[in-house]
């Protein structure tokens, strides 16, 4: 018997029936309200092949339930007597309508809500399979109708401040939605409208109290541009809005309803989604699908959700509505007849719907026969009294499931998510392309110094070898010739004894006789044995001598080791003495400033107490004493600071750190610069850092240039001499922190110089100063920031007077990192020194893409800002307002200074 209950039937209590309509094969299909498995299952686009089905819509008919109102105290006194009128069986989702004692009218709707029915299980059956259905980008509507006082407005716009048990659909649906959308991708927006004697007005600007309907031409689609539409970000903005809505909402005091409604209120939720649309695949030339898909493209789903209180029906006798209140009763019954025309219409599948009767019907004509999912509730009293309102709203309710809606998602490509990725995407590959651009043109660079290093050692290997061979040549040469006169010597000397024997046996022969030439060569004999003779005497005397000596070389290395030790005693003392005379020396110059000094307060006090008359010839005499003085100062100065230089290349370690500390003292006097500078003193502390590995002599030998190197005459001797080479070898293999900070000192000196920067860079001075921070010292590293700072004031004033042109040599020798990531660091003279410098950068216009790609352009906004000293701040926006490169990427990046 129950397999052959229809959705609308209407039979005796007997057992006969009469079917209102059949029910659509789509009825069969349709989502359950209590499962969103199965809605999702229909709504949601699960694969690529589904999408075709989609856009073309899915069929979905308007879901209907009824709920009974439980009796009120009027109802209770004046009904005692009587039973129900209506007979809920809401198991079998069944109705029944007496006529009387004996007969009803059975009807079936999707579900019966008896008055026990909470309002968290009304919520769930009839509005949360559309709220869900929103939230999958379709559009939905919850709307209830019903007599005056049924509790439509308890149903839907309950806002449960005493009792959060009563919230209505309106609160709940919200709830819902802001628990499944993403803040961040996802946006809300209200309107609240109320059609009050078919006029729309705004319940959230009473003022706008005449919105227009808009329909588009192309689509159907119905809005209402002209209303308030706020975008909400949590559930406590949306009940205030609800609460100020409800405060502006027409209602007035009938014999029916303490607060009967006299306006149809619609609440629209427009919410829009970001998602990501479908993977389009590369098909390869054989039509096979390649393994190669293009990315997900950005969509919007924008749906919208329609909760609607329309105003009670009333009849105007039991009512009791006169006067306005007559006149609003007549306008509310009119909506609501061409709300019920309409939906006649639809269920009858007429060819003309009267959409256009009324405002109301303007508004919901995507609710019924739209592209909406639509879920209707009907509330209904017990009161057999009103039996006839009953009756009409039951009717109503049966012609409104007939209704079929053919739902659609509305979605758009998002081309402003696309474009703002796109555009991020794009930053990041021009970064990343110039970040290997300048490693690649670094790795080219370096390539092309190691290239030239290399082809300049093998030139120097080859001129060498060529010398040594042009050398050896010579030698050749040389001992060819002097072999080849040796030949022509012994050949003459070959011809003139042949032609002495000649001619003695030609021209003497007759003068001489043989027995003369015998007598000769004996001789010549005899003296030949004579001289071997003596040459073994001299030979034995040799040997005779050599064993006395033999017998007295113990006695003579004693004392050759005696006289050494008293030499090297000797040595000693005198360079102790050279050492007190130079501590004599300090303390007289000491002592001779201190004289200036007393002079220069006053010399004539010392002599007030004297005669007149004596007073010239004693002044005169201090006078000529102190010019002695000053000359034999100036004499022993020279001779001692001859003596202390040369301790500095004693053997004695002890001598030589005192010997350099000395230097280093008098260096720090810029009246005693010259004079050691003349006598040497620059090139013995070079000297000292090119072959002495001592901490202690290194230290104080780059102090002593440190100071030497503040005056402008010295640095050019230092950089000629190869002082920045000696530096940069000190900076690489020195540990010690006072070493290194004096090192980065002189380095600092010399980079304040205009003349000496290309040089200074080429003989790896930039580079020394950056590996001279590894150690850490807040002190070396504040020498090392104000050579940078120095540097690039050199390198500005340069670009200024046309002189230099091109990238900072800081820049390029990668000098910019350390240069940001110190630009705030906790110590004020580091800070101040790295401000400074980041300052006279950003003064080259050229210097301006590589500071922003380094991230220098957020310190420069900083410096403007935050500085504590005046002038860097003004220095600072001066630089971002005189350059075009600065000001366009503030503006693109919306920085305000």
């Amino acid at each position: 018997m129950a397999s052959s209950y229809r959705n609308g039937y209407r039979g005796s209590s007997s057992g006969s029936m009469k079917v209102d309509r059949p029910v659509p094969s789509s009825n069969l299909k349709a989502p359950s309200f209590k499962s969103r498995t199965s809605t999702g299952s229909v709504l949601r686009r699960s694969s690529p092949a589904s999408l075709t089905a989609l856009d073309d819509g899915v069929p979905g008919r308007v879901r209907v339930a009824v709920r009974l109102r439980p009796r009120n105290a009027e109802e209770l006194a004046a009904d005692a007597d009587f039973a129900d009128c209506v007979e809920l069986q809401p198991e079998l989702k069944r109705l029944k309508l007496r006529k009387n004692n004996w007969d009803s009218d059975t009807y079936e709707f999707d579900e019966v809500l008896t008055e026990f029915a909470s309002q968290k299980r009304v919520y769930e059956v009839v509005a949360k399979p559309v709220v869900e259905s929103v939230l999958d980008g379709y559009n939905g509507t919850v709307m209830a109708y019903g007599q005056t006082g049924t509790g439509k407005t308890f149903t839907l716009g309950r806002i449960g401040e005493e009792d959060t048990s009563d919230r209505g659909i309106m609160v709940r649906s919200m709830e819902d939605i802001f628990a499944d959308i993403s803040p961040e991708t996802d946006s809300i927006s209200v309107s609240y409208l109320q059609l009050y004697m078919e006029t729309l007005q705004d319940l959230l600007d009473p003022a706008n109290d005449n919105i227009p309907i808009v329909e588009d031409p192309k689509t159907g689609d119905v809005s209402v541009p002209g209303a308030t539409l706020v975008e909400i970000r949590d559930q406590q903005s949306f009940v205030e809005l609800l609460r100020i809505g409800e405060a502006h909402r027409i209602a007035a005091n009938t014999k029916l309803n303490t607060e009967s409604s006299r306006s149809h209120a619609i609440l629209m939720v427009h919410v829009r989604r970001s998602v990501n649309g479908r993977e389009d695949v590369i098909s390869s030339e054989n039509g096979d699908p390649s393994h190669l898909a293009k990315p997900f493209k950005p969509l919007v789903r924008k749906s919208k959700l329609v909760v609607v209180d329309l105003a009670g029906s009333e009849r105007v006798h039991k009512s009791g509505s006169e006067g306005h209140m007559l006149e609003e009763a007549k306008s509310i019954n009119l909506s609501l007849s061409a709300l019920g025309k309409c939906i006649n219409a639809l269920a009858e599948n007429s060819a003309h719907v009267p959409v256009r009767d009324s405002k109301l019907t303007r508004l919901l004509r995507d609710s019924f026969g739209g592209t909406a999912r639509t879920s209707l509730i009907v509330t209904i009293g017990p009161s057999p009294r009103h039996r006839g309102e009953t009756a009409s709203t039951i009717q109503f309710g049966q012609r409104a499931m007939k209704v079929e809606n053919m739902l659609k998602i509305k979605e758009e490509f998002d081309y402003k998510s696309l474009s703002r990725r796109l555009e991020v995407q794009v930053d990041k590959l021009i970064v990343e392309n110039e970040r290997q651009q300048k490693a690649f043109e670094d790795e080219v660079e370096r390539i092309n110094v190691e290239a030239q290093n290399r082809i300049s050692e093998v030139e120097r290997s080859f001129t060498d070898a060529l010398e040594k061979e042009r050398l050896k040549c010579q030698m050749d040469y040389m001992e060819s010739v002097k072999q080849l006169e040796e030949k022509l010597v012994l050949n003459q000397q070959k011809h003139d004894c042949d032609g002495f024997t000649d001619g003695l046996c030609n021209g003497q022969g007759s003068r001489l006789s043989v027995a003369e030439i015998n007598n000769l060569l004996e001789k010549e004999t005899n003296l030949r044995k004579a001289a071997e003779e003596e040459v073994e005497h001299l030979k034995s005397q040799l040997g005779q001598h050599s064993q006395l000596e033999a017998g007295g070389d113990t006695e003579v290395l004693k004392l050759l080791k005696i006289i050494e030790d008293e030499a090297h005693q000797k040595k000693k003392l005198e360079e102790e003495i050279i050492i007190l005379r130079s501590q004599l020396l300090q303390s007289t110059f000491e002592a001779d400033q201190m004289r200036r000094c007393l002079e220069r307060s006053g010399p004539g006090n010392a002599y007030t107490g004297l005669d007149s008359s004596m007073s010239p010839f004693r002044h005169s005499q201090f006078k000529d004493s102190g010019n002695g003085q000053k000359a034999s100062m100036a004499t022993l100065f020279e001779q001692g600071l001859q003596k202390i230089l040369a301790l500095l290349e004693s053997e004695d370690a002890n001598v030589r750190i005192h010997a350099v500390k000395v230097v280093a003292n008098l260096a720090a006097e810029e009246a005693n610069q010259k004079k050691i500078v003349e006598s040497g003193g620059l090139t013995s502390l070079l000297m000292l850092l090119r072959s002495f590995e001592d901490e202690t002599v290194r230290r104080v030998a780059a102090g002593a240039i440190a100071n030497l190197a503040m005056n402008e005459a010295n640095q050019e001797l230092i950089m000629l001499e190869g002082g920045i080479s000696l530096l940069s070898i000190t900076a690489a293999d020195a540990e010690d922190p006072q070493t290194l900070r004096m090192v980065a000192g002189a380095i600092a000196n010399l980079c304040g110089n205009d003349k000496l920067q290309k040089k200074l860079r080429s003989e790896g001075g930039i580079k020394a100063l950056l590996g001279i921070v590894r150690c850490g010292h807040p002190d070396v590293l504040s020498q090392v920031a104000r050579g940078i700072a120095n540097f690039a004031k050199c390198e500005s004033r340069g670009s200024t007077q046309g002189i230099k042109s091109g990238r900072s040599l800081l820049i390029e020798d990668g000098a910019l990192p350390w240069i940001v990531q110190n630009a705030n660091n906790e110590a004020a003279p580091i800070r101040r020194h790295i401000e400074l410098a980041l300052c006279h950068l950003a003064q080259h216009e050229v210097n301006a893409k590589d500071m922003i790609s380094g991230g220098a352009l957020w310190e420069l906004v900083r410096i403007s800002r935050d500085c504590s000293r005046e002038d860097i701040r003004s220095l600072a926006r001066r630089t971002l307002n005189s350059s075009p490169t600065f000001k366009s990427e503030m503006r693109r990046l919306r920085i305000e200074y």
